[in-house]
């Protein structure tokens, strides 16, 4: 990356300003303005989070906001209410008291008098999100979005359920929240009062792993935060952005499709990171091609973003399934329009193999040890160290497998893959897990992409019914888009197991799935390579504003030994161990120091659902000589057959005075899980 010390217009900084909510409650900012910017007012591009502005998320936006105020905009971070060092109190994520908060924020911003009137929104994850979410509020001063990712349905869309089944993000991100939930404001800002905002923040904690799990269909709960109900609401210009290996890559081509308001969409080869500065490369000048959208949207000025291609993707080619993936091969590709006008390719399901139709009724019997998954990596993964799924090889020898004869030339897929199955169950709860694979001549497998299925929604999210053991049922499973080239000599696999541990949490009892082969088949999204592909311009080399100083004090630990797998030999139980350290640092701007560790565990018996159990610990210490914060958090999850036990325990101290301590516990009925 390039780093820059001069822009077009000199910069200056506001460290901390508050903005009034018309209850009395005060939000916390920090901006980022052109140093004449009295005198040529600017329009603002907010990012709204929970992650601390001043010391929390201090390096990426040392790159990203000085850069953009440095091109004529007003960058500003925003704490959402009850995080980082704004009033009041945080007690879920996307909830209503956030988004309206959200939609003030921007109809200050738009009354500053540095402000010329119009505001984006934009940022990664909780950011991504919320930009949505606040558009379809509608405030009238924002012009336009450029969400990164992002869901588009809370229920489907997020780290917490998909296709019924519960993901392992609902207790891997849940942790995380929880512990973050404990944060204080600080001292150097907010004043004397700052202890009693720390604890009133502490005593309103509810886990949020038990809110969510409480919620197990699709009800009014998860309605309320998903514009998929209603994308009509959205008015303003979309630019949607997001990596094919970040899990919320799902939710983009869906997003477009459904949109009217002007859009676009880009996916590169990244994790879950801003794409100037994430993994896998090819990183690019996102920052250019933001100020291209700014200027567009917000300025008035006819940059050419709008006559470009709707859709730009990274069309992925062959690389060693790996952990990790420092730079993944391929090419850009564009299409004009979403969805394409394109059929499909049907691919029959055989004992002969993907693509060669059965000569006879022939059935295959799906009965994966509840193991099966470990290869898989993180559920969403963040491109910060060995987190991608590994050679597919051991858990394709533990489903059941169709593969196409090797290629003779290559084949390009862009697109949702769809699986149409025919299926009978010899229990009533029973799931699903469908990847779609590129073995190379060797036979290593590389995992493109997957879907996953509870087949008690198999009709429905809100009215799950369980299945009727012996009876057949005709279910449709659509795997995450995906952009791949298979080389020649490369085959196609269809992988389907009855468990994907630990990314979907085990049905209740050991399953037999028959599948009928004659009456199922795979919809392959296949691509002609286009002309526009060639015309596309390439993008800048990534940019930014030179970062922040921080001093590192112990480092992240980013190597193969972060993932520990211990199997029991003879015994079938497997356990995997993540380390969580994520090192030690001093904020030098605010003489804030950090340090967060711990570790996750997911076990899991390979005959015994029952015997599936996650185990988080984290710590996360914070604070400078005098002031010295520390969260220590624990959180464990496992099921009898009918509910789901969540244990729950926080403790906080105040230069190792204990001045907080709780635990929960719930036990909560299983439905239809």
């Amino acid at each position: 990356m390039r780093y820059l010390k001069d822009f077009p217009r000199p910069i200056r900084e506001i460290m901390t300003e508050w903005i009034p909510m018309p209850d009395g409650t005060r939000l916390a900012a920090r901006i980022w303005l052109p140093a004449d910017v009295e005198k040529n007012p600017v329009p603002a591009v907010l990012e709204y989070l929970p992650y601390r502005r001043r010391d929390g998320t201090v390096y990426r936006d040392s790159i990203t906001q000085p850069w953009l105020a440095g091109h004529g905009y007003a960058a500003v971070r925003v704490d959402i209410r009850g995080t980082g060092d704004s009033e009041g109190v945080m007690l879920d994520e996307y909830d209503g008291p956030e988004r309206r908060d959200g939609a003030d924020v921007v109809q200050w911003l738009a009354r500053q008098p540095w402000c010329s009137g119009g505001v984006g929104m934009w940022g990664i994850s909780w950011g991504g999100i919320n930009s949505l979410q606040v558009a379809a509020l509608a405030p009238p001063a924002l012009k336009a979005i450029m969400p990164m990712g992002f869901f588009n349905d809370h229920y489907n869309g997020d780290c917490h359920y998909m296709g019924g089944c519960l993901l392992e993000g609902h207790m891997g991100w849940g942790h995380t929240f929880f512990t973050q939930m404990g944060s204080p404001p600080d001292p150097a800002v907010v004043g004397e009062d700052w202890h009693r905002q720390w604890l009133e923040r502490l005593n309103s904690i509810t886990p949020p792993m038990a809110i969510w799990l409480k919620h197990q269909r699709r009800d009014e709960y998860w309605k309320v935060g998903s514009i998929s109900d209603d994308y009509a609401r959205i008015k303003c210009a979309v630019y949607a952005i997001n990596g094919w290996q970040d899990s919320y890559a799902r939710s983009i081509l869906p997003l477009l499709e459904g949109l009217s308001a002007p859009r676009k969409a880009l996916i590169g080869p990244w994790a879950h990171a801003w794409p100037h500065i994430a993994g896998p490369g090819p990183a690019i000048g996102f920052l250019q091609e933001a100020l291209r959208w700014w200027d567009y949207w917000l300025k008035g000025v006819d940059t050419g973003i709008m006559d470009e291609p709707m859709v730009r993707v990274w069309m992925g080619e062959w690389t060693k399934p790996c952990k990790l993936v420092p730079e993944w091969p391929g090419r850009w590709i564009g299409e004009e329009t979403w969805p394409p006008q394109r059929k499909p390719r049907a691919m029959a399901l055989s004992a002969a193999g993907l693509g060669q139709a059965a000569r006879r009724a022939e059935t295959f019997e799906i009965a994966s040890p509840e193991t099966t998954g470990y290869r898989a990596g993180y559920q969403c993964s963040y491109g910060l160290g060995p987190d991608l799924s590994d050679d597919q090889r051991v858990d394709d020898a533990q489903s059941v497998c169709f593969d196409s004869a090797p290629l003779n030339e290559p084949l390009e897929i862009f697109g949702e893959p769809v699986v149409e199955l025919e299926i009978e169950s010899d229990k009533p709860q029973a799931h699903l897990a469908v990847r779609l694979c590129d073995v190379a001549p060797d036979g290593a497998s590389l995992r493109l992409t997957y879907g996953v299925l509870n087949l008690s929604h198999r009709d429905s999210d809100e009215a799950p019914s369980p299945l009727v053991p012996g009876q057949r049922y005709k279910i449709r499973i659509a795997l995450c888009a995906t952009a791949h080239s298979f080389a020649p000599g490369h085959r196609i696999r269809l992988a389907i197991s009855s468990a994907y541990w630990p990314i979907t949490w085990p049905s209740p009892e050991k399953t037999t799935i028959t599948l009928h082969g004659a009456s199922s088949r795979l919809l392959l999204p296949v691509r002609e390579p286009e002309g526009l592909d060639k015309k596309l311009a390439p993008f800048a080399e990534p940019e930014g504003a030179e970062p922040r100083s921080l001093v590192e004090t112990r480092p992240r630990r980013t190597t193969k030994s972060q993932d520990r797998l211990e199997e029991e030999m003879g015994e079938g139980k497997a356990t995997l161990i993540r380390n969580r350290d994520r090192g030690a640092w001093k904020v030098l701007d605010t003489d804030v120091e950090y340090d967060v560790a711990g570790h996750s565990i997911f076990s899991v018996q390979a005959d015994d659902p029952l015997s599936a159990a996650q185990d988080f610990v984290l710590t996360t210490t914070m604070g400078r000589t005098g002031w010295r914060i520390r969260v220590e958090a624990r959180s464990r999850q496992c099921v009898t057959a009918s509910d789901f036990i969540l244990k729950c325990e926080m403790k906080a101290f105040l230069n190792d005075k204990e001045e907080f301590a709780r635990s929960w516990d719930y036990t909560i009925p299983r439905d239809n899980l």
